[in-house]
């Protein structure tokens, strides 16, 4: 069952255009068996939003977004309840919900506030539509519907591999995030039939980001003896040393041992590495650079970085969806709340049979979101269709690859 998105944006179009107007502990790994819920009258969706406290703005324009999608035909109605980004406070949300009948939880947002929902959700055999995008927190009857590092690094990996790459590395910042893509780029390369990954982690410094590229590309070994070769005999007063030293200095070196490598820097952290990479023989074409989704907002300054890749959505996909929601609320949406849109579609498409079940979440092809397919797995991964964006050397970028229509061809 695929949602017709562009339709249904379409008929959302026109409706309004007559109008005036931090990463959470994982879970135990849970064994479910989930009977569908059949409901013969409307049931109501419950939707867990942080409408009160620091993140209110983010979620208000949230719950417009999926008040947008509920208000085509045959959308069910929302039961709306603010979490006040509390985790307790999302649990009680979520016992009332459920105490309701409503047979489906969208949100809430973060990952804490997930887990305290999917402690009463997962008993309860209802299953929850995240809005989070850490992986940790998906399991049986959970998904994360954010864009996450696995599905960045799935996408990244496998076209690396079919442009006949082999060997990865990847040089990642310490912290959360960096785990995360380690632990996605590591799940990635056993997906494409590669090796494990060579990684070092850097911290914030200069010296330590230079100190642990040293190390991955291996750099004394293959240069630090010839460098100091090449310095003693320039500093040498011997004519015919100072000529060995230039024959010296022109001959190949020796590549790095990876072949593509994936940077997690951004900001100030990010251009001292490009501007060290060409030093340590990581250039283009040997050497493929790829890096995660936040480039895509920083890409108009990356020219430094010309040929490397990140996958993010194709924008395209949601022209549709901004048209319809600015012409309703009178501002274009911001990227999260393409989230929650998707979430009230897939409701919307399982309220068809009134069937909100897992197998009915999971049963299907896929559903068409506004950035492109995505794809509710059993063990609570989503797959998503992505595009990869190539930079280019004035900064900017342009696609590579198209998203992938069909969520089952390997990569995707």
């Amino acid at each position: 069952m695929r949602l017709p998105a562009s339709g249904l944006l379409a008929c959302l179009l026109l409706a309004a255009c007559g109008q005036a107007y931090s990463p959470a502990q994982p879970q135990a790994p849970v064994t479910l068996t989930l009977p569908p819920v059949k409901l013969q009258g409307p049931a109501a969706i419950a939707l867990l939003l942080p409408l009160t406290g620091p993140n209110a703005a983010v979620a208000q324009a949230m719950q417009q977004a999926a008040q947008l999608a509920a208000s085509a035909p045959g959308a069910p109605p929302l039961d709306i309840r603010d979490t006040g980004g509390d985790p307790a406070r999302a649990a009680d949300a979520a016992k009332s919900a459920i105490a309701a009948g409503d047979p489906l939880i969208l949100g809430p947002l973060t990952a804490e506030e997930t887990v305290a929902v999917a402690a009463i959700s997962v008993p309860a055999n209802i299953p929850v539509l995240s809005f989070s995008s850490d992986p940790a927190v998906a399991a049986p009857g959970v998904w994360t519907l954010g864009i996450t590092p696995g599905q960045q690094m799935r996408r990244l990996v496998a076209a690396a591999r079919d442009e006949g790459r082999k060997h990865l590395a990847a040089l990642l910042p310490d912290g959360p995030f960096g785990d995360a893509l380690e632990t996605a780029l590591s799940d990635a390369a056993g997906l494409a039939g590669l090796e494990p990954p060579s990684i070092r982690r850097g911290g914030g410094s200069a010296a330590s980001l230079e100190d642990a590229l040293k190390s991955l590309t291996n750099y004394e070994a293959r240069r630090g003896d010839l460098e100091n070769r090449i310095k003693a005999m320039r500093d040498s007063t011997d004519p015919a040393s100072r000529e060995q030293a230039a024959l010296l200095a022109a001959q190949p070196v020796q590549p790095p041992p990876f072949d593509t490598l994936v940077l997690g820097a951004s900001g100030s952290a990010l251009q001292k590495m490009a501007e060290l990479l060409p030093q340590y023989d990581v250039i283009a074409p040997q050497v493929r650079v790829l890096g995660p989704a936040f480039w895509g907002s920083q890409a108009g300054h990356l020219g430094h970085l010309a040929g490397a890749w990140y996958a993010v959505p194709d924008p395209s996909e949601r022209s549709g969806f901004v048209a319809a929601y600015t012409a309703k609320y009178g501002l274009s949406p911001s990227p999260i709340t393409d989230i929650a849109f998707d979430a009230t579609l897939i409701a919307r498409s399982l309220a068809q049979d009134h069937d909100y079940s897992v197998n009915a979440l999971t049963g299907t092809s896929g559903f068409s979101g506004v950035d492109g397919a995505i794809l509710l797995t059993p063990d609570g991964h989503v797959q998503r269709a992505l595009a990869i964006y190539q930079i280019t050397p004035g900064g900017g970028a342009t696609i590579v690859s198209p998203a992938p229509t069909d969520l089952a061809q390997p990569g995707s």
